[in-house]
């Protein structure tokens, strides 16, 4: 058996968002569907056009940003020109950013737009110079639908959205837009007053909308390499190629799937960093599956030890197998990732990402934390046990402050992470750890008694099942059609 950890990728050398990207060497050779670049899938349907076929039907999308705003985009694109197969599609969006790498990969047209952003606070004197970027963005748009001329207009959230949905409403082309969270964000909240159809991913969202006669209850829309059914012992071959040769029934393996991320997954990391030796130590027939960030890979790679039951990766580029591997996730609570979750049926236990407000980050206490926490691979080795501390003592910081400083995050809209989190708790059983909870023994202790209880897996799969929305970009393609026949 082999004794060093498997360290599957190297940091590649194309941001992580760069689903194509493929490692130059695989465990197994698998034929794997990729995360957005889906063509091959799509030359394989065979769907007909049928009565609801519009030849010539142009959508613009507007999606960027993040992951959450652009994979449900490219979802609901790649389920258009399934059911409607003639249609031209344009993706809108920032230059040099997530979209315009992804959306090219993905096969779909990309055209860049000047970036606006809104800076919290909103009396923020970065702010004043909003209006010029935003007309100026707007213009730009305006060109860019005057020439492609669509009959509608998607807009899946954030900062993209918003110059190009006010764009086509001044032009007077439809506009729908798709809301990911449990609570819609501002650019959403104000365009879904001139909208003609607002899909929502849950029930509990419609009220947040002032005009509930227009939001249509869909789900989210997840990759369409989710959909496809993958054995779960040839997902975790493909993982762990030594199981092959492995003696005994592989029934009894349970994998824990850790989905850290870039952004501020520092917290869920080090508790990991501090419990996986002790969790592999004590279950034999565990497997641990560690994506943990490209900015974080370095530093936990210089601190794991080595283990075959252990395989540590900057980023996972074949979710569909690392979740049908998978017994339990844990993970952020970003959208998109939630509706995943509840895609495939997986147990949860979800960490909301903590980012404090502005307010917040002009104590120079605050400060002093950051600078230390950021200190990546200096003496880490010896401090990292400190540094998880330092989060701590940092949520105990921002709650103690009272609730005069508990604005929404900067980079996570209106504290969407927290909302989602505990509505997962409710429709499908998740566990949620807040930050300021969250240590080597809460989550090691969560993990322990999810995985320990047969019946409590099953019972958390199959509330994640019953809430799930598979069909949510066909639900959503549908009406998009529906909506462009009665005004054609």
């Amino acid at each position: 058996m082999a004794s060093t950890t498997q360290f599957l990728f190297s940091l590649p050398p194309k941001p992580p968002y760069l689903l194509s990207y493929s490692s130059p060497s695989k465990p197994r050779s698998i034929n794997i569907t990729c995360c957005l670049s889906i063509q091959q899938a799509r030359n394989d349907q065979t769907t007909s056009s049928g009565s609801n076929a519009l030849n010539g039907l142009r959508v613009a999308f507007a999606a960027g940003g993040t992951g959450g705003h652009i994979y449900p985009a490219v979802a609901i694109a790649d389920e258009l020109t399934i059911v409607n197969p003639t249609s031209e599609l344009l993706f809108l969006g920032r230059p040099n950013s997530m979209e315009s790498t992804a959306i090219p990969s993905a096969h779909f047209e990309f055209k860049s737009i000047p970036a606006v952003k809104l800076v919290r606070p909103l009396f923020s004197l970065r702010n004043l110079l909003l209006p010029y970027f935003l007309i100026k963005s707007i213009t730009k748009c305006f060109t860019l639908l005057s020439k492609f001329e669509p009959h509608l207009v998607v807009g899946t959230g954030g900062y993209v959205s918003f110059p190009v949905c006010l764009a086509a409403l001044l032009k007077g082309i439809k506009v729908v837009i798709q809301e990911q969270n449990s609570v819609p964000g501002i650019a959403n909240r104000f365009l879904s007053l001139f909208a003609d159809l607002v899909f929502v991913a849950f029930n509990s969202t419609v009220q947040s909308f002032p005009r509930k006669e227009k939001c249509v209850v869909c789900g989210n829309p997840v990759r369409l390499s989710l959909k496809n059914s993958v054995s779960k012992a040839l997902s975790r071959l493909h993982f762990f190629p030594w199981l092959e040769k492995m003696e005994g029934s592989s029934e009894e393996i349970k994998v824990i799937l850790v989905l850290g991320g870039s952004l501020g997954a520092n917290a869920v990391n080090i508790a990991l960093l501090n419990v996986y030796s002790q969790l592999l130590l004590e279950h034999e027939n565990w497997f641990i599956i560690w994506q943990t960030g490209v900015e974080s890979f370095n530093e936990m790679e210089s601190l794991v030890r080595s283990h075959p039951r252990l395989l540590l990766a900057p980023f996972l580029h074949s979710m569909n197998m690392a979740y049908a591997a998978a017994d339990l996730v844990v993970s952020r609570a970003g959208a998109m990732t939630c509706s995943e979750i509840l895609a495939t049926g997986k147990p949860s236990i979800l960490v909301p990402l903590l980012v404090p407000s502005p307010h917040q980050k002009q104590f120079p206490v605050y400060k002093f934390l950051q600078q230390l926490i950021s200190c990546n691979n200096l003496f880490t080795r010896l401090f990292h046990k400190l540094r998880l501390n330092i989060l701590k003592l940092n949520s105990l910081l921002f709650n103690s402050l009272g609730d005069a400083t508990k604005v929404p995050s900067p980079n996570v809209a209106e504290g969407h992470q927290h909302k989602n989190a505990f509505l997962m708790a409710d429709v499908a059983g998740s566990r949620v750890i807040t930050e300021d909870e969250l240590d080597s023994t809460t989550l090691g202790s969560a993990i322990s008694e999810i995985l320990g209880d047969e019946r409590l897996l099953a019972e958390m799969s199959q509330r994640a099942l019953n809430a799930a929305k598979p069909d949510a970009s066909a639900e959503i393609a549908k009406h998009i059609l529906s909506l462009v026949k009665e005004n054609s």
